[in-house]
């Protein structure tokens, strides 16, 4: 293009790792399941979180949240996903600054299979009112999902 200059600039902000997090609820709306997985890596290994992982680079974050969950659970999910929060606190994550945006989606299905994979040995469906402790701010995570989706 004639009369425009292109100038790489050179950023001088420190710049987070991003992350998506997914809260798939199921059931009926008086037994309500939260889809959790439990970690097989560092930090927080052997732990209940919720399925999530970091984005790639230049991957839309809806994108990044079916593929995480589709990859930790083996659920591919059609419904629509909602977002639910946006978390960064300092120290949520031990491996550095994260900021996790985070989804939440209600399946019709209750308790549809799952099984881990990939960054989890484990997944399972456990109750919404009665969860096991959670890894990194996941709790948070889950009543920010409960407030969004009016559950």
């Amino acid at each position: 293009m004639s009369g425009y200059t292109w100038v790489m600039l050179v950023y001088h902000y420190p710049r987070p790792a991003l992350t998506v997090d997914i809260v798939v609820l199921s059931g009926r709306s008086d037994i309500l399941r939260v889809l959790l997985i439990r970690r097989a890596a560092e930090p927080f290994l052997g732990c209940w979180a919720l399925p999530g992982g970091f984005v790639d680079e230049n991957e839309p974050l809806e994108r990044a949240a079916r593929r995480e969950l589709e990859e930790e659970t083996g659920l591919v999910v059609d419904a629509a996903f909602v977002q639910v929060g946006t978390f960064g606190d300092p120290g949520r994550d031990p491996r550095g600054w994260t900021v996790s945006v985070a989804f939440g989606v209600v399946v019709q299905d209750e308790s549809p299979a799952v099984s881990g994979s990939d960054d989890a040995f484990e997944a399972a469906w456990h109750l919404l009112d009665a969860p096991p402790p959670l890894a990194f701010d996941h709790d948070l995570v889950l009543k920010s999902a409960r407030e969004r989706l009016g559950v």
